[in-house]
């Protein structure tokens, strides 16, 4: 399958839950808008993922729902192998596991968890996926998921994440961002994300094509005025860059819908990336850009 040829697929990171009721409404309403897949993060002071997922995919049809990500510290894999299996029943099979190393350093502080360096992390994310595939894959291990396979996401930005995910997930997840050593996000430019995008891509050698490449986008606004609001968010960021630097950020859509989804088509040629991942707060104004881009000749 070539680059452009991968038809859309675009999830929704969700970061809160209130009643029953109220979270059931927004599951189906992220549905009717047109998303593919309903995605709860993976912090404290925010809900508990799997309870979510599985309230969440009762209450839809056809949504996916997943993780994004779990922290792999935080979870034990035989324990994890349990919960994917069970919401995979649950949901008739429609699971995605989405891991990542953690990287938050006051949340292992108050989870009582020690904040190890980047490749000690990783260790820990290598094993934590070698022991939970192992699981969900053997036909001995109960309970059983709906799905021959549950698809595995893995992300991150550094080069052993990239190469561990680019070998074995289905999915391969880009931040677009780097990891100070507290944990603290700086955004790539362009030209320093394509690299990371090649780099993935040649570590998936022959896989390249079969594998799903995913980019969280942190900001997205439509609008007639993009510079307006690239100076508006410059300036309450307090950045070093120019409106047009700001603009071309690969996690920030800053335009109308059209443009979006012109950005977005291009995005797809040059890099392969497919699956579109927003946050909650701009459900309502994203949800035409999956319209036209579901449109003819897209």
């Amino acid at each position: 399958m070539s680059l452009a040829n991968r038809p859309f697929r675009f999830g929704v990171n969700m970061l809160a839950v209130d009643t029953s009721s109220s979270w059931k409404e927004r599951a189906r309403h992220v549905e009717q808008l047109g998303f593919d897949v309903l995605l709860v993060p993976d912090h404290l002071g925010i809900p508990s993922p799997w309870p979510a997922l599985a309230t969440a995919a009762a209450a839809t049809e056809r949504l996916r729902v997943g993780p994004f990500v779990l922290n792999a510290a935080f979870t034990n894999p035989a324990l994890l192998a349990r919960d994917v299996a069970t919401v995979d029943q649950l949901s008739d099979g429609r699971v995605e596991l989405g891991l990542g190393t953690g990287y938050v350093k006051e949340e292992f502080e108050s989870a009582g968890i020690e904040f190890r360096p980047a490749g000690r992390r990783v260790d820990h994310l290598a094993e934590a996926v070698t022991r939970v595939t192992s699981l969900l894959n053997d036909p001995g291990h109960t309970p059983r998921p709906v799905q021959e396979r549950v698809p595995l996401l893995l992300g991150g930005n550094g080069d052993r994440v990239l190469r561990m995910a680019a070998e074995q997930a289905d999915i391969v997840g880009f931040t677009a961002a780097r990891t100070g050593r507290d944990g603290d996000l700086e955004p790539l430019p362009a030209a320093e994300f394509d690299e990371r995008v090649a780099f993935a891509r040649a570590a998936a050698g022959a896989r390249a094509d079969d594998i799903e490449w995913n980019l969280l986008m942190q900001l997205v606004v439509v609008t007639d005025d993009p510079i307006c609001v690239a100076e508006e968010n410059i300036a309450k960021w307090d950045l070093p860059m120019s409106p047009r630097e700001f603009l071309d950020l690969p996690s920030i859509l800053i335009d109308s819908s059209a443009g979006i989804a012109d950005q977005l088509v291009d995005l797809r040629e040059r890099t392969g990336i497919s699956y579109i991942t927003v946050l909650e707060p701009v459900l309502e104004q994203f949800a035409p850009v999956i319209g036209l881009l579901r449109g003819v000749n897209r």
